[in-house]
């Protein structure tokens, strides 16, 4: 039997971070809003895709991925001070978006879009964290399988228009940051969409 290459997978899951301390709960889908992708497309994490991928529907799954197998090493130098008149819309600041703790939307001269964490915000400056929230970070992935198939012509087109940014839904139950699309970002700083937590599969 040929092995399918572009399988409709949708899983329910519980993320957690591990350290010394123990598993810390980050991130939960609900059996409403499960975690939907399409295989061979990059946009779910490799590792998170290797795991799953061969897993049939009821099948249940519990693996961690190191940092380099996730989101790599959190790196000083992607925490930026930008100017707040970047953040201005006529000629007024943006208070009701760019706060402490806000995940916002930015682009880069070349066009590419990701999201940024608001660390702080002075008379000045605001100060922009580029690195993903779970950067540095080993994860441990808990959940089930409810749908692995192969993917009809119909799925694939619709989300070939969602990577070219023709609407975009969240799977997350709970996101910091919320959910929007962001076509440079996938989950590992490629191509996808999904939320602006990063959706950390």
């Amino acid at each position: 039997m040929a092995e399918m290459r572009n399988k409709y997978i949708s899983v329910q899951y519980k993320l957690y971070t591990v350290d010394e301390q123990g598993e810390h709960l980050v991130e939960q889908t609900s059996p409403e809003r499960p975690f939907d992708f399409i295989s061979g497309f990059g946009f779910a994490l490799e590792a998170f895709e290797n795991n799953v991928k061969d897993l049939a529907k009821g099948e249940t799954f519990s693996f961690q991925l190191t940092k380099d197998e996730a989101y790599g090493d959190r790196v000083e130098e992607r925490v930026l001070d930008l100017e707040r008149s970047i953040f201005t819309i006529n000629g007024h600041f943006d208070n009701e978006h760019i706060y402490k703790g806000a995940v916002v939307p930015l682009q880069n001269e070349d066009g590419n879009h990701f999201y940024g964490r608001v660390v702080e915000v002075t008379d000045e400056k605001v100060k922009m964290d580029l690195n993903h929230p779970l950067a540095g970070e080993t994860l441990l992935f808990r959940g089930e399988v409810a749908e692995n198939r192969e993917a009809t012509k119909e799925e694939i087109q619709h989300l070939i228009n969602h990577l070219h940014g023709e609407g975009c839904d969240c799977g997350c139950d709970e996101c910091e940051g919320g959910c929007g699309c962001d076509h440079d970002h996938h989950h590992e700083h490629g191509d996808g969409c999904g939320c602006g937590c990063g959706h950390c599969h």
